[in-house]
């Protein structure tokens, strides 16, 4: 199943185009499936539909859903109280009814995250088509995964469970009582979902999307956005231009004409541009989302959004490993980069990265780092107490 994840700044009718996509796509003939977390039905309303927390069919191969956060959170915190249960009451802490949940911030997120997988697993459709928020959260919704992952395995590392039975026994020669089992138990569970999910994001069938209106402010999201992306390791298989005018316009609208050309044939030097014409109204309806002639699911994502960070050996020549990461649009001032064991945080202005270094970079130390043509190359030199001799 091909996945794409259509973003772009607020405004820039990215959950119109992801409609117009997905309908484009399921009149050729394509079982689509079109999700969205937005609280109010913007999805339903560019589709002339109403959508919610079921699957919807809104048209001939298309089906559309629109998960609902506040019942996956009320879920959630009902089986996190049961398997609690001792606990609380040992506390007397007093248990939240269902009725009184309300979602904290990020559920939204978290719902769209598990409506992504339980999509992907189920494969009854052929593409699905993701309505990400803004650019600024779906970034952040991107990394969520890879995060939470990471923040799991150390808080609770599964290599330092002890077994059931030595438990009690610990706990007495500790002092303090051992983590209950349900607890590593509820992290191996989160992990394998957050696994799931980041497994999806990865594929090689998944791509990112942008949809931004060509002018000054879309131009500058779409600078941050690929950056952004980069660090991610992803790059966008299209951007949208959307509400292209015409170029016959004349009057007050020719200046905005000659911005918008401005602007396209700087994009066109880095992405594929798929321009979208301005109808002049707001599109409303499966007539008017089908004039946009959108890009459609499959069409242009023959590639893969994935970008590889190679390491590059050069100890022959100089006796360093190169490790190539892109990052186009980054800024050398804005750079920084941390070494924490056997991980690298790389920061790229307001965006940050934890990652894992390759197995032959754990055995090395930093030798320095240079950005070139749009792209960060660190140097790593062997460690001698590390590395084995070469004969």
């Amino acid at each position: 199943m091909r996945t794409i994840l259509i973003t772009g700044p607020g405004g820039s009718g990215r959950t119109t185009v992801a409609a117009a996509t997905a309908l484009a796509a399921a009149r050729d003939g394509i079982r689509t499936l079109v999700l969205s977390a937005d609280r109010t039905d913007t999805l339903g309303a560019a589709l002339g539909a109403t959508t919610g927390p079921a699957p919807t069919r809104v048209a001939p191969n298309l089906t559309a859903w629109r998960p609902d956060a506040t019942a996956g959170f009320r879920d959630d915190l009902s089986a996190f109280q049961e398997r609690a249960a001792n606990v609380l009451d040992l506390l007397g802490a007093s248990r939240l009814d269902a009725e009184e949940v309300t979602p904290l911030p990020g559920a939204e997120e978290l719902t769209l995250l598990r409506a992504l997988r339980d999509a992907a697993l189920a494969e009854a459709h052929d593409l699905l088509v993701v309505d990400l928020p803004p650019t600024s959260q779906a970034l952040a919704l991107l990394a969520l995964p890879e995060e939470l992952r990471r923040y799991l395995r150390r808080l609770l590392p599964p290599e330092r469970q002890a077994a059931r039975a030595l438990r009690p026994v610990l706990g007495r020669l500790a002092g303090v009582p051992m983590p209950s089992e349900w607890l590593y138990e509820t992290a191996a569970r989160w992990d394998t979902e957050l696994g799931a999910v980041e497994a999806v994001l990865a594929d090689r069938d998944t791509v990112v999307r942008l949809v931004a209106e060509p002018g000054p402010a879309g131009a500058d999201a779409v600078r941050s956005a690929g950056l952004a992306l980069a660090l991610r390791g992803l790059r966008p298989d299209a951007l949208v231009a959307n509400r292209v005018l015409p170029e016959a316009s004349g009057g007050w609208l020719s200046g905005l004409v000659a911005q918008q050309r401005k602007v396209l044939e700087e994009w066109q030097e880095s992405y594929g541009i798929r321009p979208v014409s301005h109808l002049g109204r707001d599109p409303r309806g499966t007539d008017d989302l089908a004039a946009l002639a959108v890009p459609g699911g499959l069409d242009v994502n023959d590639t893969t959004s994935t970008v590889e960070w190679p390491v590059v050996d050069r100890l022959a020549d100089d006796g360093v490993l190169v490790w190539h990461i892109p990052l186009p649009g980054a800024i050398r001032d804005d750079l920084d980069l941390i070494r924490r064991g056997d991980e690298l945080v790389v920061a790229a202005g307001q965006f940050r990265r934890i990652v894992p270094l390759p197995s032959a970079l754990r055995r090395c130390t930093v030798d320095g780092a240079a950005l070139r043509e749009g792209e960060l190359r660190i140097r790593f030199v062997p460690d001698p107490d590390l590395w084995p001799e070469r004969p």
